[in-house]
């Protein structure tokens, strides 16, 4: 069902529609041989275990439902961070340090970058949420379609913001005039410059200038 090898757990995955469509991303953690734990984002747990249900044979498997508490510790650099459930610790880091670092970083979130209508090689989860060599999974056949025969036709960016104020989400990208891409997410930095991720029409340079309805933007690179 998952779109990963799960026997490599930990690891992460998606749950797709039968067009390749995103339900849900995970992080599957293997608890031992029979027992695996999937974790996904606040408001989307019954939706996964509903679509599992869905699918399961009579008596193969129990699916039930667990709450947790993410945790993520940081190096002291600040460029690295390992996920820790139900840690006893208390938070050093403000909500909006966090999401600068995610958009810096180039990381999807849902309801922001991720929804149904997004494929995953467009937000660059086919690099780390998919196995091209695991068994079938719905979602499969458009997945390696689209990997082996061709590209998407947008893709996620980190887009660096010249402007006075933070666009708001869905704003338009342009490049030369026409309209090229929207942004999804976007924060002030420290010393006042904006950051922001967008999705951007793949034959665009990486490197192109593009316009905003309140400032002007370059992406810094593609999602990694």
């Amino acid at each position: 069902m998952l779109s990963n090898d799960v026997a490599e757990a930990p690891c992460d995955a998606l749950l797709l529609t039968a067009k390749g469509r995103i339900i849900a991303p995970l992080r599957v953690l293997r608890r031992a041989d029979d027992d695996f734990l999937l974790l996904t984002e606040p408001g989307l747990g019954q939706t996964v275990r509903s679509t599992l249900l869905r699918s399961r044979f009579a008596a193969k498997c129990e699916i039930e439902s667990e709450e947790h508490v993410s945790t993520l510790v940081w190096s002291d650099s600040f460029d690295a961070a390992e996920e820790q459930l139900d840690a006893d610790v208390a938070p050093t880091v403000g909500e909006e340090e966090l999401e600068r670092a995610r958009i810096e970083a180039g990381i999807p979130k849902w309801g922001a970058e991720l929804d149904e209508t997004i494929l995953p090689a467009e937000a660059g989860l086919d690099r780390t949420h998919i196995s091209f060599t695991k068994g079938c999974y719905p979602g499969q056949e458009p997945v390696a379609r689209l990997h082996y025969r061709g590209h998407a036709n947008r893709e996620l960016r980190v887009l660096e913001i010249e402007g006075e104020e933070l666009p708001a989400r869905d704003a338009e990208v342009r490049h030369e005039g026409k309209a090229v891409g929207r942004v999804t997410s976007a924060v002030r930095r420290p010393d006042g410059t904006i950051v922001a991720l967008g999705y951007v029409r793949a034959q665009v340079a990486e490197d192109a200038e593009l316009e905003l309805d309140r400032g002007r933007a370059r992406s810094t690179r593609r999602n990694s």
